[in-house]
């Protein structure tokens, strides 16, 4: 399978791995996750921005806002090969 013709059972398997690996990924590696997750599930962002003091918002928010544009079927494509990634990093 190509990177964006892959089964659609491969993204489901992905975000199951993902939550046993050996070693949680860094925040620009959780940041990448959690925007391609919600670009895959949900599509372009949808809401506001998070307010000045709202740290972790914004950065899932921006994490969100940067997938922009990308197909649900792209985003679910990069999520699996990131996952992919990260078992290799850090082991599952």
């Amino acid at each position: 399978f190509s990177q964006t013709d892959q089964p659609p059972d491969a993204f489901d398997k992905a975000v199951e791995e993902v939550k046993v690996l050996k070693q949680k990924p860094n925040q620009q590696e959780m940041g990448d996750l959690y925007g391609l997750y919600k670009q895959a599930t949900v599509g372009d962002i949808n809401t506001e921005r998070p307010g000045f003091l709202d740290f972790t918002g914004k950065a899932k928010w921006d994490a969100w806002n940067a997938r922009k544009g990308l197909s649900k079927e792209e985003a679910m494509a990069k999520y699996v090969a990131l996952v992919e990634e990260l078992k290799e990093k850090y082991g599952i």
